[in-house]
């Protein structure tokens, strides 16, 4: 089965195991390669809508998986028990709501070997989070599709709180010490979009000052992490 480079490379970081959860499914495209590549004997297809899971029920049929994937209607991982599954994957989502999906359903996520994240907007929130409440990122990858980057975050349950420098909330520190192939890319990028940003700031006020301060600062440091590439 053919699938994204995006939700590829989301399977591809799935350790091999008994049973993973995908939250917010759709179309159940990663359980279904997950299974179909041996990687894992059973998953759980999760969605709070119904439409996406009936797409995703009709889908899984149509791979004659029923007996290997089950369908859950609910938010976020409140449906799944702790210890019930291996792994998780929460992608397609913001930031700020895989927090809050973290949040509400702690105990399971305590007891997950690996979770993997993929935000579409903020991930800069969500690594700030991840490294407030001390979780370890065990691997992280870059996707570039359709022009536009993806960041996948692979985490587990830690309380081992660490301080790092701001700018590693937006940049992924695995991302710079591995040298990921697209890495010095994705930085170009960031930096052409907060001179963007910078050209866009016309008022002269006491804030827009500030504001354009923090860009600078950010840009600087930006190209500082080019250099160690």
């Amino acid at each position: 089965m053919e699938i994204s480079l995006r939700l590829k490379e989301i399977a591809n970081m799935v350790d091999k195991c008994q049973s993973v959860v995908d939250v917010g499914t759709d179309h159940a495209y990663i359980p279904i390669y997950l299974i179909k590549n041996d990687i894992c004997k059973s998953a759980i297809a999760g969605d709070i809508n119904k439409g996406p899971l009936d797409r995703a029920k009709n889908n899984i049929n149509s791979h004659n998986l029923q007996n290997k994937i089950q369908c859950r209607l609910g938010p976020g991982l409140t449906k799944i028990h702790p210890k019930e599954v291996n792994g998780a994957i929460i992608a397609g989502m913001g930031g700020h709501l895989i927090k809050d999906i973290l949040e509400e359903s702690k105990e399971v996520f305590k007891n997950l070997d690996f979770l993997i994240l993929q935000p579409v907007q903020n991930p800069e929130a969500l690594r700030e989070y991840i490294y407030i409440m001390g979780y370890r990122i065990l691997k992280e990858s870059l996707v570039l599709e359709d022009n536009r980057f993806y960041e996948i975050i692979k985490i587990k349950y830690d309380e081992n709180h660490k301080s790092v420098d701001p700018i590693y909330y937006e940049i992924g520190e695995y991302l710079i010490n591995t040298k990921h192939p697209l890495i010095k890319k994705f930085l170009y990028n960031n930096i052409d979009k907060y001179k963007k940003i910078l050209q866009y700031i016309r008022e002269d006020t006491g804030s827009a000052a500030l504001r354009k301060a923090e860009i600078k600062e950010k840009i600087f440091k930006l190209e500082e992490l080019v250099q160690c590439i």
